[in-house]
Protein backbone atom coordinates (compact mmCIF):
# COMPACT_ATOMS: atom_id res chain seq x y z
CA UNK A 1 0.00 0.00 0.00
CA UNK A 2 1.18 3.29 -1.19
CA UNK A 3 2.16 5.47 1.88
CA UNK A 4 0.72 8.78 2.62
CA UNK A 5 3.57 11.75 2.24
CA UNK A 6 2.19 12.71 5.85
CA UNK A 7 4.38 9.13 6.63
CA UNK A 8 7.83 9.91 4.47
CA UNK A 9 11.62 9.41 6.27
CA UNK A 10 11.85 12.85 8.38
CA UNK A 11 14.91 14.11 9.72
CA UNK A 12 16.04 14.30 13.60
CA UNK A 13 15.17 18.00 13.76
CA UNK A 14 11.36 17.39 12.57
CA UNK A 15 9.21 20.39 14.16
CA UNK A 16 7.61 19.24 17.58
CA UNK A 17 4.59 18.97 18.69
CA UNK A 18 3.70 22.04 20.37
CA UNK A 19 3.25 21.99 24.22
CA UNK A 20 -0.08 22.94 26.34
CA UNK A 21 -2.12 21.80 28.93
CA UNK A 22 -4.06 18.33 28.44
CA UNK A 23 -7.61 18.36 26.70
CA UNK A 24 -9.88 17.89 29.48
CA UNK A 25 -12.69 18.69 28.01
CA UNK A 26 -14.69 20.32 24.69
CA UNK A 27 -15.06 23.89 26.13
CA UNK A 28 -13.83 25.15 23.13
CA UNK A 29 -16.09 28.26 22.30
CA UNK A 30 -16.23 30.94 24.38
CA UNK A 31 -12.30 30.89 24.92
CA UNK A 32 -12.09 30.39 21.74
CA UNK A 33 -14.48 33.50 21.16
CA UNK A 34 -12.68 35.50 23.13
CA UNK A 35 -9.42 35.10 21.38
CA UNK A 36 -10.93 35.15 18.11
CA UNK A 37 -11.76 31.76 15.86
CA UNK A 38 -8.42 31.91 13.73
CA UNK A 39 -10.11 32.70 10.85
CA UNK A 40 -8.10 35.44 10.29
CA UNK A 41 -8.27 38.63 8.26
CA UNK A 42 -5.06 37.93 6.08
CA UNK A 43 -6.56 34.35 5.23
CA UNK A 44 -7.65 34.97 1.79
CA UNK A 45 -4.64 36.77 -0.03
CA UNK A 46 -4.30 35.45 -2.96
CA UNK A 47 -2.99 37.50 -6.08
CA UNK A 48 -4.70 40.51 -6.64
CA UNK A 49 -7.81 40.72 -8.93
CA UNK A 50 -9.68 43.05 -11.18
CA UNK A 51 -11.72 45.12 -8.12
CA UNK A 52 -15.48 46.72 -8.92
CA UNK A 53 -16.05 49.84 -8.39
CA UNK A 54 -17.77 51.52 -5.61
CA UNK A 55 -21.22 50.90 -7.51
CA UNK A 56 -20.83 47.51 -8.04
CA UNK A 57 -19.88 47.16 -4.77
CA UNK A 58 -22.99 48.23 -2.40
CA UNK A 59 -22.40 46.34 1.36
CA UNK A 60 -19.08 48.44 2.11
CA UNK A 61 -18.41 51.47 3.49
CA UNK A 62 -15.46 51.90 1.72
CA UNK A 63 -14.87 52.52 -1.87
CA UNK A 64 -13.22 49.23 -3.46
CA UNK A 65 -10.29 51.15 -4.58
CA UNK A 66 -9.54 51.68 -0.79
CA UNK A 67 -9.88 48.05 0.59
CA UNK A 68 -7.17 45.87 1.26
CA UNK A 69 -6.36 42.30 2.22
CA UNK A 70 -9.45 39.76 2.17
CA UNK A 71 -11.49 42.79 2.14
CA UNK A 72 -10.25 44.01 -1.80
CA UNK A 73 -10.68 39.87 -1.94
CA UNK A 74 -14.23 39.89 -1.06
CA UNK A 75 -15.00 43.33 -3.31
CA UNK A 76 -13.52 41.57 -6.19
CA UNK A 77 -15.52 38.22 -5.53
CA UNK A 78 -17.59 36.92 -8.25
CA UNK A 79 -21.41 36.27 -7.28
CA UNK A 80 -22.08 32.51 -8.09
CA UNK A 81 -25.81 32.51 -7.32
CA UNK A 82 -28.97 33.71 -4.79
CA UNK A 83 -31.25 31.38 -3.02
CA UNK A 84 -33.76 31.86 -0.22
CA UNK A 85 -32.51 35.41 -0.25
CA UNK A 86 -28.81 34.36 0.45
CA UNK A 87 -26.29 35.75 -1.85
CA UNK A 88 -23.07 33.31 -2.42
CA UNK A 89 -19.68 34.87 -3.64
CA UNK A 90 -16.34 32.62 -4.82
CA UNK A 91 -13.87 33.82 -2.63
CA UNK A 92 -10.30 32.93 -4.00
CA UNK A 93 -8.15 31.77 -1.06
CA UNK A 94 -4.15 30.76 -1.04
CA UNK A 95 -4.93 28.53 1.95
CA UNK A 96 -7.55 26.13 3.46
CA UNK A 97 -5.85 25.60 7.23
CA UNK A 98 -5.74 28.16 9.25
CA UNK A 99 -2.70 28.61 11.71
CA UNK A 100 -4.25 29.36 15.48
CA UNK A 101 -2.08 30.60 18.28
CA UNK A 102 -4.46 30.53 21.06
CA UNK A 103 -3.21 28.55 24.12
CA UNK A 104 -6.75 28.73 24.90
CA UNK A 105 -7.92 25.83 22.39
CA UNK A 106 -6.83 22.35 21.96
CA UNK A 107 -6.55 22.50 18.12
CA UNK A 108 -3.64 23.92 16.47
CA UNK A 109 -5.16 24.36 12.50
CA UNK A 110 -9.01 25.24 11.82
CA UNK A 111 -10.51 24.78 8.51
CA UNK A 112 -13.82 26.88 7.63
CA UNK A 113 -14.42 25.92 3.59
CA UNK A 114 -17.02 29.50 4.14
CA UNK A 115 -17.28 32.73 5.40
CA UNK A 116 -20.52 33.86 6.55
CA UNK A 117 -23.15 31.27 7.76
CA UNK A 118 -26.58 30.91 6.52
CA UNK A 119 -28.14 29.40 10.20
CA UNK A 120 -28.54 32.72 11.42
CA UNK A 121 -28.01 32.44 14.74
CA UNK A 122 -28.69 35.16 16.88
CA UNK A 123 -26.29 34.95 19.18
CA UNK A 124 -23.33 33.76 16.66
CA UNK A 125 -20.08 34.81 17.60
CA UNK A 126 -18.14 34.76 14.30
CA UNK A 127 -20.39 37.72 12.90
CA UNK A 128 -16.98 39.86 13.33
CA UNK A 129 -15.28 37.29 11.01
CA UNK A 130 -17.24 39.42 8.29
CA UNK A 131 -16.14 42.50 9.27
CA UNK A 132 -12.84 41.64 8.33
CA UNK A 133 -14.04 42.33 4.84
CA UNK A 134 -15.42 45.30 5.47
CA UNK A 135 -19.02 44.17 5.63
CA UNK A 136 -21.64 44.37 8.57
CA UNK A 137 -21.93 41.37 10.65
CA UNK A 138 -25.99 41.73 10.19
CA UNK A 139 -25.26 40.20 6.90
CA UNK A 140 -23.26 37.31 8.19
CA UNK A 141 -26.28 35.14 7.05
CA UNK A 142 -26.90 36.91 4.05
CA UNK A 143 -23.91 36.79 2.07
CA UNK A 144 -22.00 33.58 1.98
CA UNK A 145 -18.37 33.79 0.81
CA UNK A 146 -17.35 30.25 -0.87
CA UNK A 147 -13.50 29.94 -0.34
CA UNK A 148 -12.34 28.64 -3.82
CA UNK A 149 -10.60 25.32 -4.63
CA UNK A 150 -11.14 23.90 -1.43
CA UNK A 151 -9.85 20.30 -2.39
CA UNK A 152 -6.75 21.08 -4.42
CA UNK A 153 -5.81 23.71 -1.37
CA UNK A 154 -6.29 21.27 1.69
CA UNK A 155 -4.23 18.62 -0.49
CA UNK A 156 -1.64 21.22 -0.94
CA UNK A 157 -1.82 22.24 3.21
CA UNK A 158 -2.09 18.32 4.25
CA UNK A 159 1.33 17.86 2.47
CA UNK A 160 3.78 20.00 4.37
CA UNK A 161 5.26 18.87 7.65
CA UNK A 162 4.10 21.85 10.02
CA UNK A 163 0.29 20.24 10.29
CA UNK A 164 1.68 16.78 11.35
CA UNK A 165 0.69 16.13 14.94
CA UNK A 166 -1.44 18.98 15.16
CA UNK A 167 -4.85 18.89 16.05
CA UNK A 168 -7.27 20.11 12.73
CA UNK A 169 -10.46 21.48 13.83
CA UNK A 170 -13.28 21.89 10.48
CA UNK A 171 -15.94 23.88 11.28
CA UNK A 172 -14.47 26.67 14.14
CA UNK A 173 -16.07 29.76 13.03
CA UNK A 174 -19.01 28.68 10.42
CA UNK A 175 -20.70 25.61 9.79
CA UNK A 176 -19.37 23.37 7.52
CA UNK A 177 -22.75 21.71 6.84
CA UNK A 178 -24.63 24.77 6.11
CA UNK A 179 -27.17 25.02 3.26
CA UNK A 180 -24.27 26.31 1.26
CA UNK A 181 -22.82 22.88 1.00
CA UNK A 182 -25.20 21.19 -0.84
CA UNK A 183 -25.28 23.79 -3.84
CA UNK A 184 -20.79 23.97 -3.53
CA UNK A 185 -19.02 20.86 -1.29
CA UNK A 186 -16.37 22.53 -0.25
CA UNK A 187 -16.66 20.16 2.69
CA UNK A 188 -16.64 17.57 1.07
CA UNK A 189 -14.17 18.08 -1.09
CA UNK A 190 -11.62 19.11 1.98
CA UNK A 191 -12.78 15.36 3.53
CA UNK A 192 -12.05 13.61 0.14
CA UNK A 193 -8.32 14.56 0.39
CA UNK A 194 -8.29 13.93 3.83
CA UNK A 195 -9.12 10.44 3.33
CA UNK A 196 -6.06 10.07 1.18
CA UNK A 197 -3.55 10.53 4.18
CA UNK A 198 -2.55 8.91 7.40
CA UNK A 199 -2.13 10.07 10.93
CA UNK A 200 -4.24 13.18 10.59
CA UNK A 201 -6.03 14.37 13.92
CA UNK A 202 -9.78 15.62 12.85
CA UNK A 203 -12.68 16.90 14.77
CA UNK A 204 -15.91 18.31 13.33
CA UNK A 205 -18.59 21.13 14.53
CA UNK A 206 -21.81 21.42 13.18
CA UNK A 207 -25.80 22.03 13.90
CA UNK A 208 -26.62 20.31 10.58
CA UNK A 209 -27.43 16.38 10.23
CA UNK A 210 -26.23 16.65 6.37
CA UNK A 211 -23.26 15.39 8.00
CA UNK A 212 -24.17 12.17 7.69
CA UNK A 213 -24.28 12.52 3.98
CA UNK A 214 -20.44 12.02 4.47
CA UNK A 215 -20.23 8.90 6.80
CA UNK A 216 -18.58 7.21 3.80
CA UNK A 217 -15.45 9.05 3.71
CA UNK A 218 -15.78 9.56 7.32
CA UNK A 219 -15.34 5.82 8.05
CA UNK A 220 -12.85 5.36 5.75
CA UNK A 221 -10.89 8.47 7.71
CA UNK A 222 -11.69 6.56 10.80
CA UNK A 223 -9.45 3.76 9.26
CA UNK A 224 -6.03 5.83 8.79
CA UNK A 225 -6.12 8.87 11.26
CA UNK A 226 -8.15 10.24 14.46
CA UNK A 227 -11.76 11.45 13.92
CA UNK A 228 -14.57 12.90 16.03
CA UNK A 229 -17.83 15.03 15.62
CA UNK A 230 -19.12 17.38 17.73
CA UNK A 231 -22.78 18.43 17.32
CA UNK A 232 -23.88 21.32 18.84
CA UNK A 233 -27.65 21.96 19.89
CA UNK A 234 -28.92 24.58 22.37
CA UNK A 235 -32.10 22.97 23.25
CA UNK A 236 -34.23 20.35 22.50
CA UNK A 237 -37.09 22.78 22.37
CA UNK A 238 -37.99 22.89 18.70
CA UNK A 239 -39.81 26.19 18.73
CA UNK A 240 -37.08 27.65 20.91
CA UNK A 241 -34.69 26.25 18.61
CA UNK A 242 -36.06 28.06 15.22
CA UNK A 243 -36.46 31.24 17.49
CA UNK A 244 -32.81 30.88 18.04
CA UNK A 245 -31.43 29.66 15.19
CA UNK A 246 -34.00 30.18 12.09
CA UNK A 247 -32.34 28.17 9.52
CA UNK A 248 -30.71 25.61 11.35
CA UNK A 249 -31.86 21.68 11.23
CA UNK A 250 -33.79 20.98 14.10
CA UNK A 251 -32.48 19.47 17.27
CA UNK A 252 -34.15 16.11 16.60
CA UNK A 253 -32.99 15.80 13.43
CA UNK A 254 -29.05 16.68 14.99
CA UNK A 255 -29.32 13.97 17.66
CA UNK A 256 -30.66 11.53 14.70
CA UNK A 257 -27.55 12.24 12.94
CA UNK A 258 -25.07 10.60 16.17
CA UNK A 259 -26.75 8.30 16.27
CA UNK A 260 -26.07 7.56 12.51
CA UNK A 261 -22.49 8.40 13.41
CA UNK A 262 -22.45 5.97 16.71
CA UNK A 263 -24.27 3.02 14.54
CA UNK A 264 -21.60 3.53 11.93
CA UNK A 265 -18.29 3.71 14.49
CA UNK A 266 -17.93 7.38 14.42
CA UNK A 267 -16.75 8.98 17.84
CA UNK A 268 -19.48 12.00 18.23
CA UNK A 269 -20.89 13.79 21.12
CA UNK A 270 -22.91 16.97 21.90
CA UNK A 271 -21.73 20.66 22.18
CA UNK A 272 -24.38 22.53 24.28
CA UNK A 273 -22.71 25.44 23.57
CA UNK A 274 -23.89 28.34 24.06
CA UNK A 275 -25.88 28.36 27.15
CA UNK A 276 -28.53 31.11 27.34
CA UNK A 277 -28.93 32.61 30.62
CA UNK A 278 -32.33 33.17 31.24
CA UNK A 279 -33.33 30.94 28.01
CA UNK A 280 -31.51 27.87 28.06
CA UNK A 281 -29.51 27.49 31.12
CA UNK A 282 -32.45 26.11 33.41
CA UNK A 283 -31.49 22.75 35.56
CA UNK A 284 -34.60 21.01 33.33
CA UNK A 285 -33.38 22.24 29.92
CA UNK A 286 -29.97 21.06 30.91
CA UNK A 287 -31.23 17.86 32.08
CA UNK A 288 -33.48 16.82 28.90
CA UNK A 289 -30.50 17.80 26.66
CA UNK A 290 -27.99 15.68 28.43
CA UNK A 291 -30.93 12.52 28.63
CA UNK A 292 -31.51 13.04 24.92
CA UNK A 293 -27.91 13.00 24.06
CA UNK A 294 -27.51 10.03 26.28
CA UNK A 295 -29.96 7.71 24.55
CA UNK A 296 -28.61 9.39 21.07
CA UNK A 297 -25.69 7.66 21.93
CA UNK A 298 -23.60 10.87 22.54
CA UNK A 299 -20.21 9.96 23.94
CA UNK A 300 -19.80 13.19 25.71
CA UNK A 301 -21.31 16.62 27.02
CA UNK A 302 -19.76 19.74 27.28
CA UNK A 303 -21.52 23.52 27.97
CA UNK A 304 -20.09 26.81 28.34
CA UNK A 305 -22.24 30.04 28.44
CA UNK A 306 -22.95 32.70 26.02
CA UNK A 307 -20.41 35.14 25.00
CA UNK A 308 -20.83 37.96 22.93
CA UNK A 309 -18.56 40.21 21.09
CA UNK A 310 -19.50 43.56 20.02
CA UNK A 311 -20.49 42.58 16.47
CA UNK A 312 -22.61 39.63 17.91
CA UNK A 313 -24.17 41.88 20.49
CA UNK A 314 -25.40 44.47 18.17
CA UNK A 315 -27.70 41.97 16.39
CA UNK A 316 -28.79 40.20 19.59
CA UNK A 317 -29.84 42.76 21.67
CA UNK A 318 -32.49 43.74 19.50
CA UNK A 319 -33.63 39.98 19.50
CA UNK A 320 -33.87 39.30 22.69
CA UNK A 321 -35.85 43.00 23.61
CA UNK A 322 -38.59 41.74 21.11
CA UNK A 323 -38.49 38.03 22.36
CA UNK A 324 -37.04 38.33 26.01
CA UNK A 325 -37.51 42.01 27.21
CA UNK A 326 -37.56 41.21 31.01
CA UNK A 327 -33.68 39.90 29.95
CA UNK A 328 -32.93 42.67 28.02
CA UNK A 329 -31.79 44.59 31.20
CA UNK A 330 -29.54 42.61 33.09
CA UNK A 331 -27.84 40.86 29.34
CA UNK A 332 -27.20 44.95 29.18
CA UNK A 333 -26.06 44.60 32.45
CA UNK A 334 -23.60 41.64 31.93
CA UNK A 335 -22.69 42.08 28.45
CA UNK A 336 -22.78 45.65 27.81
CA UNK A 337 -21.00 46.50 30.29
CA UNK A 338 -18.39 43.89 31.26
CA UNK A 339 -18.44 41.80 27.81
CA UNK A 340 -18.68 38.82 29.47
CA UNK A 341 -20.77 37.01 32.35
CA UNK A 342 -19.75 37.16 36.15
CA UNK A 343 -17.75 34.62 37.17
CA UNK A 344 -20.53 33.66 39.85
CA UNK A 345 -22.51 32.64 37.05
CA UNK A 346 -20.54 30.81 35.18
CA UNK A 347 -19.62 28.40 38.12
CA UNK A 348 -22.65 28.01 38.32
CA UNK A 349 -23.37 26.71 35.25
CA UNK A 350 -20.56 24.60 35.31
CA UNK A 351 -22.13 22.45 38.08
CA UNK A 352 -25.18 22.45 36.54
CA UNK A 353 -23.46 20.44 33.16
CA UNK A 354 -21.12 18.56 35.39
CA UNK A 355 -24.27 17.07 36.91
CA UNK A 356 -26.27 16.13 34.06
CA UNK A 357 -23.24 14.95 32.89
CA UNK A 358 -22.52 12.67 35.60
CA UNK A 359 -26.05 11.65 35.76
CA UNK A 360 -25.77 10.71 32.32
CA UNK A 361 -22.44 8.88 32.06
CA UNK A 362 -21.55 10.87 29.84
CA UNK A 363 -18.00 11.75 28.99
CA UNK A 364 -16.30 14.99 29.18
CA UNK A 365 -13.51 14.71 26.31
CA UNK A 366 -13.60 13.20 22.82
CA UNK A 367 -12.92 9.39 22.75
CA UNK A 368 -11.10 8.67 19.33
CA UNK A 369 -9.01 6.18 18.97
CA UNK A 370 -5.75 8.96 19.09
CA UNK A 371 -3.33 5.48 18.13
CA UNK A 372 -4.10 6.54 14.19
CA UNK A 373 -2.89 10.04 15.03
CA UNK A 374 0.54 10.72 13.97
CA UNK A 375 3.37 10.46 16.84
CA UNK A 376 6.85 11.90 15.96
CA UNK A 377 9.15 9.17 15.21
CA UNK A 378 11.83 10.67 17.79
CA UNK A 379 8.97 10.84 20.50
CA UNK A 380 8.45 7.06 19.63
CA UNK A 381 12.24 6.26 20.58
CA UNK A 382 11.64 8.06 23.65
CA UNK A 383 9.43 5.58 24.77
CA UNK A 384 10.58 2.60 23.61
CA UNK A 385 14.07 3.38 25.13
CA UNK A 386 12.03 3.72 28.96
CA UNK A 387 13.22 7.05 29.41
CA UNK A 388 9.84 8.52 29.99
CA UNK A 389 9.21 7.78 33.70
Amino acid sequence: MATSPIFRSTPATLRRRRQGPEQTSLTLFPTAARHGTCEQPSDASAPPEPVPTESESPLRTKPATELVGIARLAASSLRAEAKRGTEYFLLPVKSILNPCDSENVPFRWTVNPYRGCEFGCKYCYARYTHEYMDIDGGEFETKIYVKKDAGALVDRDLSTEKIWGEQIAIGTATDPYQPAEREFGGTRAILEKMVQREGLSLSITTKSDQVVRDIDLLRRIADRSSITVNMSITTIRVRLARMLEPRAPRPDLRLQAVSKLREAGISAGVLAMPILPGITDSEKDLDALARAARDAGAQWLAGRVLFLMPASLKQFMPFLDEKFPKLSKQYREWYGRYENIPKFYGKEIAGRVEKVRRKYELGVRTLADTSRAWKSPQMQLVWQGGIRQ
